[in-house]
């Protein structure tokens, strides 16, 4: 897949993170197994998707003609795992979620900036 369509994926799967925080309703009981085995099976993908952005925004980023800086893509590819996670266990404020929700779209708009920029030869 390319970084582009990666890119779009993951801003839909942040907001869709987003929503399902703000209308889930806590507290979760971290030792129910099941609910463990739910989140394990259901994140899988979640991950595969962030763990493949990670690569690929990675080797964009890494010739340096790009405004992303590389720290940015890890912190970025950590918020998002951070997302996952807090969308089922809300263990975080709902300030923070957002504060983390919002950094990811502000660096995923950042490569998608950037690849239109390279598209059109800028």
């Amino acid at each position: 897949m390319s970084i582009k369509s990666l890119t779009m994926n993951l801003k839909e799967l942040i907001d869709e993170r987003l929503e399902k925080y703000l209308i889930t309703e806590g507290p979760i009981d971290k030792k129910d197994h099941n609910f463990f085995e739910k989140v394990k099976t259901e994140t899988a993908p979640m991950f595969s998707l962030a763990n493949e952005w990670l690569g690929e925004a990675e080797q964009f980023v890494k010739n340096r003609g790009v405004s992303v800086h590389p720290n940015q893509v890890k912190s970025t590819h950590e918020n998002i795992e951070m997302l996952v996670l807090h969308s089922y266990y809300l263990d975080v404020e709902k300030k923070r979620f957002k504060e983390l929700h919002q950094s990811s779209h502000y660096v995923l708009d950042m490569i998608l900036d950037d690849i239109k920029k390279k598209e059109a030869g800028l």
